[in-house]
């Protein structure tokens, strides 16, 4: 499989800098369930399947989630997540222990789904309606989190959260993939500032921008 060049405004699947601490092989556990993504990613580097299989079960959930919010299809959703799984394994050695797993994993499902969204774009098979809310109130927050990809709910539970769904396909682009990943993966503003390459500023206007658009468009359920 090839590896094509990074789009306009889509960020390489290069790890980026960070803070991380990889203890020396002989302070670590025999069971490979106590190690960290990036020890995981060491051993999965020197041939380890096994490493490759537990980091897989970490996150494939997590990102399922994530990339079913953001695309809002279940069928493209599998696909980008193989997809995703697919580069780990291929690309292996592109990885390096400067940044987290967590952000070059998110990295690569994030360009993959975006590409699915410039693909469907150019089909002409999604039309969005992107609609603004007024409250300026940056520490609003929509009631988002999830407990899993696609939890068992009630009736009523289901209708708010398939409300929740298709008010978050309204949003633009930048700013829903922002709000999903703080507000339901509950990742740290310094991880998506590092996954998404833009200030944090940057990261918290977007995330504070989508927040009221949705408020404004789940103000019935959530008022």
């Amino acid at each position: 499989m090839g590896h094509p060049e990074a789009k306009k405004g889509q960020r390489q699947e290069l790890a980026a800098p960070g803070v991380v601490q990889v203890r020396p092989a002989a302070e670590r556990s025999v069971n490979l369930d106590d190690w960290t993504d990036e020890e995981l990613m060491l051993a999965f580097q020197d041939d380890n399947e096994d490493a490759y299989l537990i980091l897989v079960g970490r996150y494939k959930d997590k990102l399922m989630n994530f990339v079913y919010r953001f695309v809002g299809s279940m069928d493209d959703a599998k696909d980008i997540l193989q997809e995703t799984f697919l580069r780990v394994y291929i690309k292996k050695d592109l990885y390096k222990t400067i940044a987290k797993f967590s952000t070059w994993v998110y990295t690569i499902a994030g360009n993959l789904a975006k590409s699915e969204l410039r693909r469907r774009s150019r089909r002409g098979k999604v039309s969005l309606t992107q609609r603004g809310g007024k409250n300026k109130d940056e520490d609003y927050q929509i009631p988002l989190s999830d407990s899993g990809p696609l939890p068992d709910r009630t009736t009523d539970a289901s209708m708010k959260y398939e409300r929740v769904q298709q008010a978050l396909l309204q949003l633009p682009p930048a700013f829903r993939e922002a709000v999903i990943m703080r507000d339901i993966q509950e990742l740290a503003y310094e991880e998506i500032s590092a996954i998404l390459d833009l200030p944090i500023g940057t990261v918290k206007s977007r995330i504070n921008r989508g927040r009221n658009q949705l408020q404004e468009l789940l103000k019935d359920i959530y008022d």
